[in-house]
């Protein structure tokens, strides 16, 4: 499998994977336990693992969002709640989410999933995508299920950056791209059926080229590893999904 390959197999499962604590029942008590709703806590966790940086900053990382959702997620929870120690609290809803999703799973092919991912990001330039460089820089004094999982939380921040550029490349603009991803979570973001925009052959095809891009990009991270690492993040990468989807099946 070549890294262009790759990169278009992962994507999926990683979405999926990096995404699936932020409103898991225990990130939600957490949330609560801080006195913040789940949104808040994930706004502001997420972006706080960049430190407390001004909502401009959120606004461009978190790209395909309204900006009164930004205001809504961080700059209001921020006036009272601490970015870093939020983001910390909130890596720790990913550790938890881990244990509990992810035992089935052997502990090896976790070992590689850490492993492996982490040479990617290595290879990634410090300071050209913000929210990768906090997410990579994690305690890795856990055990391997968090540390796995918080490896495909940190190569969906990848991709998802690679992705605002590839956007901007293809022509598109961030809401134009957010709509034609899903109508759902167009909405989820903050946008109305008044902001939709008119979808036309041309703006499908520059959507499609926006992906393609995508996948080029994140190729160029993949390409120095070898065969056996490309395949051992792969074959990772799917039984942590597989147990996510039916943790039974894992084990």
């Amino acid at each position: 499998m070549d890294a262009r390959e790759l990169a278009a197999a992962l994507a999926d499962p990683i979405q999926s994977l990096g995404a699936a604590f932020y409103f898991a029942e225990g990130t939600r008590e957490r949330a609560s336990a801080l006195g913040l709703n789940v949104y808040q806590f994930y706004g502001l966790g997420r972006a706080g693992v960049m430190g407390n940086v001004e909502p401009a900053v959120v606004e461009s990382v978190f790209a395909f969002f309204h900006p009164g959702v930004i205001d809504l997620i961080y700059t209001q929870p921020r006036a009272t709640h601490d970015p870093a120690t939020t983001a910390a609290a909130h890596l720790e809803a990913a550790n938890a989410f881990a244990d509990q999703s992810f035992a089935g799973v052997a502990p090896g092919t976790l070992a590689d999933v850490a492993r492996v991912a982490r040479e990617v990001l290595d290879g990634v330039e410090v300071g050209r995508y913000p929210l990768v460089d906090g997410y990579r820089a994690w305690d890795e004094s856990h055990d391997v299920r968090p540390v796995a999982y918080r490896a495909t939380i940190a190569l969906r921040e990848l991709r998802g950056a690679v992705h605002v550029e590839a956007v901007s490349r293809a022509g598109l603009t961030p809401l134009e791209a957010c709509y034609l991803q899903d109508p759902g979570v167009f909405a989820l973001h903050g946008y109305t059926e008044s902001d939709a925009p008119r979808v036309t052959a041309d703006l499908t095809a520059r959507k499609e080229r926006a992906e393609a891009l995508t996948d080029e990009a994140m190729a160029r991270y993949l390409e120095p590893l070898g065969e056996d690492a490309r395949a051992a993040l792969l074959e990772g990468v799917r039984a942590m999904a597989v147990a996510l989807a039916d943790p039974a099946a894992a084990r």
